[in-house]
C-alpha cells in the first residue's frame, strides 16, 4: 500500500485532483472516490484514458499497471494527503461554521481580505469531509491566507474537518435548529458547532506566521449571541476578538441603517474610532451579522478601512442566498439554497419589513429534523400568520400535514394561506392564479427544487 509520503511526491509533481471522470484535469491525480450508488474504482481506467497521471484506488482488482496507485481506503488517504499538506503552509487559516450563514460570511470574509491578499476560499458549498481535502489541496505557496467552510450534520464532523484544515482562527456565525435529526436536537447542534472552539483552544499558541505577529487559536465571537458567549466562556478561549452591535470590547461595532431591500449599515472601528456608512447588495437585517463578521477579520488582519469598505461594498450574492432577481412584474427575494426553523424564521421577519406594495411568502419544507418536525413547520406556520404579508403559500408533505395539526386561530379569508402537497401541485395553481406586481420570498430546503417555480413569476 503507498504510504502519504509517497502519495504526497506525487501530488508535488501533478498538484491537480479530479475526483470525476467527466471533468479529468490532464495531468491531475484521480481519486477513485465510493458514493452510496457508485464504486469510482470501476471508472479508474477511464480516468486515465481520459488524462489522469495516475488513479489512486483501493480495490486490487482494477490495479492495471504503474499509473493506478493503491491505498488502503481512498476517502481517508485524500484526508491525510490535504492534512499533511496542510502542515506544511505556513499561512493563517480561518476556519468556520455554523448554522446559518455559513457561505455568505465565507464570501466575504474572502471579498474583503482579498483586497490586499492573495485568498483561497472554499468553493461554493464543497464545506463537507471530501470537499474542504479538496480545498486544502488547492493552497500553494503563493497564497497568504485560506478561508475555509465547515458544515456539519452530526457530532465529531467538525472535529474531524478541524483536524484537516488546522485552523489557526474560527469564526462560529450563529447556533440554530438545523440537522435536528443527525445532531441529537438544540444541545446537539451546540455540542457540534463548538468544536470548533474546542479545537482553537488546544492550538491556543504563540506561534505566528512567517510576517505576521497574529497568535493562534484565536476566536472571533458575536457578542450579541448569548449562546456562543456561553459557549467560549465554557471553554476558557482566551484569544477572543469580538464584533457585533453594542458590547464594549467590541473590535468592530455596526448598526443597521436601512434594510429595505438592501441592507446599509454603519460600523465602527474600536482601534481607530473612525465611522463608516457602507451601502451593499445584500438583503436581509440578519445579514448585518456577517458583515460585521467580515468587518471584523478584515480590521484584526490589519486591512485599511477604504479596503475593507471595498471588499464588502462589492460583494453580490449569489447561489440563490438572499439573492434578489427583478422579474417583468416581480421582485423575488430567492433563499431557496437551504432552509431550517432558524433561518426560515429570520427570512419570514425580514420580509415582514420591507416596504412593498405587496408582499407574497412561498416557503417549502424545512429537511432532516426528525422528530422535531412537526412542531417546528407548525412553528414557521404560525410565524408566517403573523407576519404582515398579503399571501402565504405552503409547499410541501411537512407544511401540509403541519396545517392539519395546528390552532387555525382568528384567520379570516383574506389571510387564509394556500397549501400544497407537492412542488408539482403549486406549479399548476401557481399558473392557474399568477402572482404579479408583489415581492416575494422563496425559501425552502434544497431538496424542495423551489427553482423550478422562478420562471412563473
Amino acid at each position: 500500500m503507498t504510504s502519504t509520503e509517497d502519495l504526497y511526491k506525487l501530488f508535488l509533481q501533478h498538484p491537480l485532483i479530479s475526483t470525476d471522470t467527466r471533468k479529468i484535469t490532464p495531468g491531475s491525480l484521480f481519486f477513485a472516490l465510493k458514493g452510496e450508488k457508485f464504486d469510482a474504482n470501476t471508472f479508474a481506467a477511464k480516468a486515465i484514458e481520459s488524462g489522469a497521471a495516475y488513479a489512486i484506488i483501493d480495490n486490487p482488482a482494477y490495479q492495471l499497471g504503474e499509473k493506478y496507485v493503491l491505498v488502503d481506503d481512498v476517502l481517508t488517504a485524500l484526508q491525510d494527503l490535504a492534512r499533511y499538506h496542510r502542515k506544511q503552509l505556513t499561512i493563517p487559516v480561518i476556519g468556520l461554521t455554523g448554522t446559518n450563514g455559513k457561505t455568505t460570511t465565507k464570501e466575504l470574509i474572502n471579498s474583503v481580505l482579498s483586497q490586499r491578499l492573495k485568498t483561497q476560499a472554499t468553493q461554493g458549498n464543497l464545506n463537507n469531509h471530501i470537499g474542504v481535502p479538496l480545498t486544502i489541496l488547492t493552497i500553494d505557496d503563493t497564497h497568504e491566507m485560506a478561508v475555509i467552510e465547515m458544515g456539519a450534520n452530526h457530532q465529531k464532523e467538525i472535529e474531524l474537518l478541524c483536524s484537516i484544515a488546522q485552523p489557526t482562527h474560527g469564526l462560529i456565525t450563529n447556533v440554530g435548529k438545523a440537522h435536528l435529526e443527525g445532531f441529537g436536537g438544540f444541545e446537539g447542534v451546540k455540542k457540534g458547532k463548538g468544536e470548533l472552539y474546542d479545537y482553537l483552544r488546544k492550538s491556543e499558541s504563540p506561534k505566528v506566521r512567517k510576517s505576521e505577529s497574529q497568535e493562534n487559536g484565536v476566536a472571533f465571537v458575536n457578542s450579541d449571541s448569548t449562546v456562543l458567549l456561553e459557549m467560549e466562556q465554557a471553554r476558557g478561549l482566551n484569544n477572543v476578538v469580538f464584533y457585533g452591535t453594542g458590547y464594549s470590547d467590541n473590535l468592530v461595532t455596526g448598526q443597521l441603517i436601512e434594510s429595505p431591500p438592501l441592507l446599509a449599515f454603519e460600523w465602527e472601528n474600536n482601534n481607530s474610532g473612525k465611522s463608516y456608512l457602507v451601502k451593499t447588495q445584500l438583503t436581509g437585517a440578519y445579514n448585518l451579522d456577517n458583515i460585521l463578521a467580515a468587518i471584523c477579520i478584515g480590521v484584526y488582519f490589519g486591512l485599511d478601512d477604504d479596503e475593507i469598505n471595498k471588499g464588502i461594498e462589492s460583494y453580490q450574492p449569489k447561489n440563490n442566498r438572499s439573492q434578489i432577481v427583478q422579474t417583468k412584474t416581480n421582485t423575488l427575494i430567492c433563499d431557496y439554497y437551504n432552509a431550517n426553523p432558524s433561518s426560515m424564521f429570520v427570512a419570514i421577519e425580514n420580509i415582514g419589513k420591507i416596504n412593498a406594495n405587496r408582499k407574497v411568502l412561498i416557503l417549502g419544507d424545512m429537511f432532516e429534523l426528525g422528530d422535531e418536525s412537526p412542531a417546528e413547520h407548525a412553528s414557521i406556520i404560525k410565524k408566517a400568520m403573523e407576519t404582515p404579508v398579503d399571501e402565504r403559500i405552503f409547499i410541501g408533505k411537512d407544511f401540509f400535514e403541519a396545517e392539519k395539526s395546528i390552532d387555525h386561530g382568528p384567520w379570516t379569508m383574506d389571510k387564509k394561506p394556500i397549501f400544497y402537497a407537492t412542488a408539482e401541485d403549486a406549479i399548476k395553481g401557481l399558473k392557474a392564479d399568477p402572482i404579479t406586481n408583489s415581492t416575494l420570498l422563496i425559501k425552502g430546503s434544497r431538496g424542495m427544487a423551489l427553482e423550478r417555480l422562478v420562471d412563473l413569476f
